[in-house]
């Protein structure tokens, strides 16, 4: 039997999660939200799986999902050169557990997630926005963000400050409703 065979047979038994293997050769797992940090906690201390390096935390929103975003964990166990997935299905307004615990990376990952989704982690030492402005409002990663934003950001050199203003993407004969986004025919 592969490494990589054994290393899926043990994940389906010991987290009692289902594991399989992508096309791709990493292994994804469907992980609850309650089950997220122990289960993370297990792939890095277990001295069969040994996932000592998170690499990424990303979100994907699906709008029309019941479920509306997925949030994955990308993990590498060096010693078995295997790389893993972990997936986990979220509603709009879920809170998540943060692993800044377990993975120290994690800090910075889980503060762009929550700063383009919206998610929030619990629990984390320091969540705040780290891409965009402060005074923002909306998370522009969401699909029905307006590709324009609501307000545009410019320096004025007669005042020698930076100001907002709303956006104006007024044509002749036209003009741009963001308070009513488009809906495409399904």
């Amino acid at each position: 039997m592969s490494i990589i065979n054994e290393f899926l047979n043990y994940i389906n038994t010991s987290l009692n999660q289902d594991c399989k293997l992508r096309n791709d050769g990493i292994l994804e797992i469907q992980l609850t939200n309650k089950s997220l940090y122990d289960n993370i906690l297990l792939l890095r201390d277990d001295h069969k799986t040994r996932c000592k390096i998170l690499t990424d935390v990303f979100a994907v929103d699906y709008p029309d999902r019941d479920l509306r975003f997925e949030l994955l964990y990308m993990l590498i166990s060096i010693y078995y050169n295997i790389r893993i997935c972990c997936k986990v299905s979220l509603n709009k307004g879920d809170h998540v557990p943060s692993i800044t615990q377990i993975f120290s990376t994690a800090e910075w990952f889980e503060r762009e997630v929550f700063d383009m989704y919206g998610i929030i982690f619990d629990n984390h030492p320091d969540l705040r926005r780290i891409l965009t402005d402060y005074g923002f409002h909306g998370h522009p990663m969401l699909k029905d963000f307006p590709l324009s934003g609501y307000t545009e950001v410019k320096y004025d050199v007669a005042t020698q400050s930076v100001i907002y203003q709303p956006v104006n993407l007024s044509q002749d004969f036209r003009n741009f409703d963001f308070l009513s986004p488009w809906k495409g025919q399904k």
